[in-house]
């Protein structure tokens, strides 16, 4: 993983037609329980001083395009990228098209960037447990129709710190026991391993070119936010595009 303050850049063996970056949470003019760089509309920040955190990121990674933001509801659906308009309800993008940013926010949940190894397509997915669960990870990859993927799992809660309850362990372990490694027992409650769940759905999709995935937005508090830590917050966006 290399950094370049104010962003995260993959170190994965993508094409070099595949520009693929996650933002932290310096480097913008938020204030506050926002600072710095935040670039989420719905979160309570003044909607102006978004617009320039937007401005920052599309002008500083020079995008070929603006970000194709997602009204996101921890669903199960992808939508095409290169198709939308608006602000589509869903919680992964995807896209063949050239030039298409492909985005997810997130603060405490796992952003995935998708790209396949000829260069051929991209995706974002956001993945909290209830996407997880319902199959976000699957659904966006059997829409990409693509061989040979590799994914890039970016900043998370780390298994430390992700508390669930027993009844989110127990519809994982009843939609597959495979699930059963991620949770670890703590007191009445669970650890929750969510890069565990994510590796595990990956690999019955076929897909073991995975990569990091050893971060915590909890317990790294100057680099990123924290939706469970701090409650009110900005969010990182996680971006990919092909050219």
């Amino acid at each position: 993983m290399t950094t370049n303050n104010p962003w995260l850049v993959p170190n994965w063996p993508a094409p070099k037609n595949i520009h693929a970056v996650s933002t932290l949470r310096t480097g913008g003019v938020s204030t506050g329980c926002y600072a710095s760089l935040n670039p989420a509309t719905h979160v309570g920040d003044d909607v102006n001083t978004v617009a320039q955190n937007r401005n920052i990121i599309r002008q500083s990674l020079m995008l070929p395009a603006e970000p194709v933001w997602l009204q996101q509801v921890h669903s199960n659906i992808a939508v095409d990228a290169s198709t939308v308009t608006g602000l589509p309800q869903a919680d992964a993008s995807y896209s063949r098209a050239a030039n298409v940013v492909c985005t997810v926010m997130t603060a405490d949940c796992l952003p995935l960037l998708v790209c396949a190894e000829d260069g051929s397509c991209v995706a974002a997915i956001h993945a909290g447990w209830k996407g997880l669960l319902d199959g976000i990870i699957t659904n966006t990859i059997t829409a990409m129709h693509a061989d040979k993927l590799l994914v890039w799992l970016g900043p998370a809660i780390g298994p430390a710190c992700f508390e669930v309850g027993t009844e989110v362990r127990a519809a994982f372990i009843e939609k597959s026991v495979i699930f059963t490694g991620a949770f670890t027992q703590q007191n009445h409650r669970w650890l929750a391993d969510i890069y565990h769940l994510a590796r595990v759905e990956l690999s019955v999709l076929g897909i073991d070119k995975i990569y990091s995935g050893n971060f915590c937005t909890v317990t790294e508090h100057e680099r990123f936010y924290s939706y469970r830590r701090d409650k009110e917050t900005g969010r990182m966006a996680s971006l990919i595009w092909r050219t």
